[in-house]
């Protein structure tokens, strides 16, 4: 199968999970990009933060125009992990590439874990403290940074439970943290961005895109449960994979 062919199924399943669930389809980009498309984990962190902004981006004006991404609290919550995010993405280049695949996929197994047990509850409302809001926030930005992951498998969970904001305000919300964050670490690694292979990045950024618009759709159709249990499933599976492959 032709690197192009890969790129497009790989982009439209990753889009399709951004704009169903609000996260999750970066934390798919990078092992895609490594185990399909040949990527070192460093290039493949930063193609996935270039993939993952433009799509989360193009998906956030969809959400945002149902009115459900709450603007102040969702760049407030960037806004605490925009200078972590920027550390990371410095720190990321000096990191062992087993040793990135082995914390990609702890932090992937952890995040799927999580999903497994926790049920999505549309109605949550829970009083805000400013103080976990921010330390969730750098710690998301810290994850994007060092992993090149939007981080929205961990920002739909903390806007619930942190910040008390309805899944579905949480969904379109956290679409901007993602792109937030994502620009964040993008610019600390703007010399790796021009040695990527944009033959592949482009169509893989494109199908994205339009698999964003889909998963909109879907999330309309099939309860938010379901569609995490699936998708945490298989994440569990692909940690497991890059977990063993980081140990060989």
């Amino acid at each position: 199968m032709s690197a192009l062919l890969l790129a497009l199924i790989a982009g439209a399943v990753i889009g399709l999970a951004l704009g169903a669930l609000g996260g999750g389809g970066s934390v798919l980009a990078v092992p895609a990009l490594i185990y399909l498309l040949g990527f070192t984990p460093v290039a493949a962190t930063t193609a996935s933060l270039v993939i993952v902004a433009i799509t989360s981006a193009t998906a956030m004006s969809a959400h945002a125009r149902d009115g459900h991404v709450r603007w102040r609290t969702g760049l407030l919550f960037a806004a605490a992990g925009t200078g972590p995010a920027m550390l990371g993405g410095a720190l990321a280049g000096h990191i062992p590439a087993a040793a990135l695949t082995a914390a990609f996929a702890v932090v992937a197994g952890a995040a799927a874990l999580r999903m497994l047990r926790t049920r999505p509850h549309p109605d949550t409302i829970v009083p805000v403290r400013p103080g976990r809001a921010a330390a969730a926030g750098a710690g998301l930005g810290a994850v994007t940074g060092v992993l090149g992951v939007g981080g929205g498998f961990l920002a739909v969970p903390a806007l619930v439970s942190v910040l008390g904001m309805r899944m579905r305000n949480a969904v379109g919300t956290s679409l901007l943290v993602i792109t937030v964050n994502s620009m964040a670490a993008l610019m600390t690694r703007a010399g790796t961005v021009e040695e990527l292979d944009w033959a592949v990045v482009g169509p893989f950024a494109g199908a994205a895109v339009l698999g964003a618009w889909d998963g909109k759709r879907l999330a309309s159709k099939v309860s938010a449960h379901a569609l995490q249990r699936i998708f945490a499933l298989v994440l569990l599976a692909v940690a497991a994979f890059m977990l063993i492959d980081a140990a060989l």
